[in-house]
């Protein structure tokens, strides 16, 4: 017996088009219901109904007649499927009665009647269907875990589940009939002994799609994923739903796609609640929305997460309000506040919270879009909203459009994961291979794993930094932290830190995006490695993007014939390693002949980027190693003299000389442009090679010297 219902009604229909497996793919309307009343208790079985319905378009394909036997002539006299369905219900309902029960659930074969037939037609039709279509129970699935030997669901037939319990096969010849009487004969076999099988396996319609959002943790299986492709542009989540009507889409799972303006490009992806439903909403591909067609594929969970997934608390804390109804205004002035916005939309269309219900949308570095989402708590309200769709705000039109929660989060992971640039150019810096590039500069790339930190104090270093990072210091890649400098050499404000994964970079963002820092609120952003990169060479951040740095030798092609050679191990001796520190330099210690007098690293491979306006601080070592632990070595002022003046060792005196490193890259600001090599080298006197090894211990060519700017010194 069901657990909610004393009656099964056993419901059957045809269309006339295709039926069978393919029962609703292509859109044909119902011309036949048959039903028969199943007593739970008493095992009673009521009369058989057949009743013909008549089509909006009196036309039976091929393949109705040769499946059903059915002409047009059968149906041009019925009642329309509205009467029918009346009627229906009135038979129902009384012969329920005289039974003495008081509910009832359907019983078919299949649920393509259900979903893929009945819905679908009376949501074109604009037809209320009675609460007893949106419950019943699938004989096949019943049957399936009633005798669980007899093979798959999807592999079952009437008459194989007949010879499986050994009950004849029905003669009756007339479609419909037969069918709803092999289902009679068949619930009341699997009642009785041995099986005294009790109907549980309830399948339900949604009355309505239940907005929501999603996140980004959340797993989203590949198989209950579709892309509908051909919406009309203004077609809302609901349109959408009401498209797939029958079938079941998780909560928060229609995503409309937008085009590079952020304007609705006629795509969607849609999330069910299983493959099966997954499936049957692929043989709507080319049904109708109107009077245009929508195509239906296949789509993956990734795709799906990238367009409406989010962990955004402001955004949740946005879209959790019950009964929502949400506007989209597009357009606004960049200078417009929340209380112009209110003032725009009137007493008429008051906003929920107020101020509370306005989401302005920003790129990454917190400049306005142009756009925001508003929050109403009624139809009426919102209807008066879009009443004022194209008036002036300040010396703008403003545009206003239905929106929906995942459009919403669409929208702010669009923005939020723009790029500082929309497309980063070439960097004109060319790399000359001469001299050592920093080992700390990060490999450009377009992954997202990096976090840009704006509106630091002035006075704030690493260790407060990594205090207001908390927890997701750990997460911080070795040597990731780096600071921007001005001009002028000092601090901007400005850092950028490298996570371990893109993952962490976001979660970061999210977290401690506007958390405080020596009474300042710091803005955290989540960015690329390409992006800091160019910032650490050069680049710029202002209101209108990321500039790249700028290029000292226009008319210079990257030279090919200055090759350096690759540095042997250099050896330092303890008294240079104990100066005090002023660069703390990550080097890899090797084992040496004997380590109680010296230490070995191997100096990075040769490159030199002739762009000298690199406005880092150099790079500092993430937690919980420092400058003093083992695997990193100061780079004192005396440290190339020490080393210098230090004999020479057993393991490396048959090897060429070669620059003590670190330290041998060393930039000057603010020289007079009357300065000239002499008064730079008696600057240096007591910790540079005499100018005839200059050549020899370089390796470079005077043509590859006169690469080098007289503002800005390289010494050695």
């Amino acid at each position: 017996m069901a657990s909610h219902s004393d009656t099964l009604v056993v419901f059957f229909g045809a269309t006339a088009g295709a039926n069978g497996g393919k029962l609703g793919s292509d859109e044909r309307e119902i011309i036949l219901l048959v039903w028969q009343i199943v007593d739970l208790r008493e095992k009673k079985v009521g009369k058989l109904h057949e009743c013909f319905v008549k089509p909006d378009t009196l036309e039976v394909t091929d393949q109705c007649k040769e499946e059903t036997e059915l002409t047009l002539d059968d149906v041009v006299e019925a009642e329309p499927l509205d009467k029918v369905l009346q009627q229906f219900q009135q038979s129902v309902s009384s012969e329920v009665k005289g039974f003495g029960r008081s509910s009832f659930t359907l019983c078919v074969n299949s649920p393509l009647i259900i979903r893929q037939a009945l819905h679908p037609e009376a949501s074109k039709k604009n037809l209320v269907l009675p609460e007893c279509f949106f419950s019943f129970v699938d004989v096949r699935k019943e049957f399936q875990k009633c005798c669980p030997n007899a093979g798959p669901v999807q592999k079952l037939t009437l008459a194989s589940m007949l010879e499986y319990v050994g009950l004849p096969a029905v003669s009756e010849q007339s479609v419909g009939v037969g069918e709803v009487r092999s289902m009679v004969q068949l619930t009341l076999c699997v009642l009785a002994e041995p099986y005294n099988h009790t109907f549980s396996c309830f399948e339900t319609v949604n009355y309505k799609l239940d907005s929501g959002t999603c996140s980004k943790t959340e797993p989203v299986d590949s198989e209950t994923v579709i892309r509908a492709r051909g919406l009309p542009w203004q077609s809302s989540d609901q349109d959408i739903a009401r498209f797939f009507k029958g079938l079941n889409i998780a909560k928060g799972g229609v995503a409309l796609c937008l085009n590079a303006q952020g304007r609705r490009n006629g795509e969607a992806l849609v999330h069910f609640i299983n493959s099966e439903h997954r499936d049957l909403a692929l043989e709507r591909h080319k049904h109708h929305m109107g009077s245009r067609y929508i195509e239906v594929y296949k789509a993956t969970g990734e795709e799906f997460l990238k367009i409406a997934g989010g962990m955004s608390n402001e955004v949740a804390q946005f879209l959790s309000k019950e009964n929502q109804v949400i506007i989209r205004m597009r357009g606004l002035p960049f200078t417009a506040t929340p209380q112009e916005v209110l003032s725009f939309l009137g007493p008429e269309s008051p906003v929920t919270d107020d101020a509370e219900g306005l989401l302005f949308v920003k790129y990454p570095d917190g400049r306005p879009t142009g756009d925001a989402f508003v929050v109403f708590s009624c139809e009426e309200y919102a209807q008066n909203a879009l009443k004022k769709h194209k008036q002036i705000l300040g010396k703008r039109y403003i545009e206003l459009f239905r929106s929906t929660a995942a459009e919403v989060q669409q929208v702010l992971n669009r923005y939020m994961s723009t790029p500082l640039i929309s497309t980063l150019p070439p960097s004109p810096v060319m790399p000359v291979p001469v001299l050592t590039t920093p080992s700390f500069l990060p490999a450009a790339n377009s992954t997202r794993d990096c976090v840009r930190l704006r509106g630091l104090p002035y006075t704030a270093g690493i260790e407060d930094i990594l205090e207001f990072m908390g927890e997701h210091t750990v997460d911080i890649k070795p040597h990731g932290v780096h600071m921007v400098l001005n001009q002028q050499g000092r601090p901007s404000g400005d850092a950028f830190i490298q996570m371990k994964s893109s993952d962490k970079a976001f979660m970061v963002a999210q977290k401690c995006h506007k958390k405080t820092m020596k009474d300042r609120y710091v803005e955290v952003f989540q960015c690329s490695t390409e992006e800091m990169s160019i910032v650490l060479m050069g680049g710029t951040l202002n209101r209108s993007g990321l500039s790249p740095p700028p290029c000292k030798l226009p008319c210079l092609s990257p030279p090919t014939a200055y090759a350096a050679f690759p540095a042997p191990p250099a050896i330092l001796s303890e008294a240079a390693l104990y100066q005090p520190p002023l660069l703390a330099a990550p080097r890899t210690p090797v084992t040496s002949h004997n380590p109680a007098h010296a230490l070995a690293y191997y100096p990075p491979q040769p490159h030199l980027y002739m762009n000298m306006n690199m406005n880092y601080t150099a790079y500092y070592p993430s937690p919980p190693v420092s400058p003093s632990t083992v695997g990193y070595f100061a780079a004192p002022p005396g440290a190339v003299a020490a080393a210098v003046a230090a004999p020479p060792h057993p393991a490396t005196a048959a090897m060429p000389p070669v620059i003590p490193q670190p330290g041998a890259l060393v930039r000057m600001q603010g020289l007079p442009y009357s300065t000239g090599v002499k008064d730079i080298l008696s600057f240096f006197q007591g910790y540079q090679y005499a100018p005839d090894e200059y050549s020899g211990v370089v390796q470079m060519s005077e043509q590859a010297r006169s690469l080098i700017q007289p503002k800005e010194w390289l010494c050695l």
